[in-house]
């Protein structure tokens, strides 16, 4: 039977809150509470982007974005993606394993796919591996890390007083096979924004056209939920589909 030491290996006290049962009938202090969604704006995005370097550092910092941004990945998917995994052709990206271990194809729209192009440029002259890798020394070519990822989003972030892009809005899930892609859920109209540099947000990056914004869809009416076998409270609203 083992008996457990008020010592650690040191020979210092342990805290109490380190002993089996501590917190035992104690609730967390966080139990019952929501933190609402905080993704970073289009204008947070396109600032960042703007703050890239024109080299394979800020073409890989600026692919990077676009797959969260543009296909809705997060950034361990985006990590796992090999250069394979991208076609152009039909706007798609494969997501080979995703959260859960799911298989996917994504679409990403002309947009994302025009500020991916100069570090898939750059990608051919370093050794073969992951999609998004290390640049420099002689690990170059082998998987980028996302701790690295997250530091080089602050440090770009930081000149602009902006939230790094991590993980950003999703875009809408685009259709394959021809069909039209719809831009990014988190865009807003264009008269909308607000001007964080001398040039319009409009111009989104060195000269590029920002995405549209996709219209808002419907709200579900009466007499749709009706139809769908839903309930309908008396006062005539909607019914949460939460529970």
């Amino acid at each position: 039977m083992t008996i457990l030491s008020g010592l650690d290996a040191a020979g210092r006290r342990r805290s109490p809150a380190t002993m089996p049962g501590y917190h035992a009938g104690r609730p967390p202090r966080n139990k019952g509470i929501r933190y609402p969604a905080d993704p970073p704006t289009v204008d947070e995005i396109v600032a960042v982007m703007r703050h890239t370097a024109e080299n394979r550092h800020g073409w890989r910092l600026r692919a990077m974005i676009v797959v969260l941004w543009r296909a809705g990945l997060r950034v361990q998917e985006a990590l796992a993606l090999a250069e394979h995994d991208l076609d152009h052709r039909r706007g798609s990206i494969l997501v080979r394993c995703g959260k859960g271990g799911r298989r996917r194809e994504v679409g990403m729209d002309e947009w994302g796919w025009e500020h991916l192009r100069p570090w898939l440029t750059a990608r051919v002259d370093l050794p073969v591996g992951p999609l998004l890798c290390i640049i420099d020394g002689p690990i170059r070519g082998r998987p980028w890390s996302g701790a690295a990822v997250r530091t080089e989003f602050r440090r770009v972030a930081a000149p602009g007083g902006c939230q790094a892009p991590v993980r950003a809005a999703p875009a809408a899930p685009c259709a394959l096979e021809g069909a039209p892609r719809p831009s990014s859920d988190c865009s807003v109209p264009p008269a909308t924004h607000r001007s964080l540099s001398p040039r319009p947000v409009g111009s989104a990056v060195r000269g590029a056209s920002a995405p549209p914004a996709p219209p808002a869809p419907p709200a579900p009416s009466r007499r749709g939920w009706l139809q769908a076998g839903r309930p309908v409270r008396m006062d005539g609203g909607c019914p949460s589909t939460r529970g």
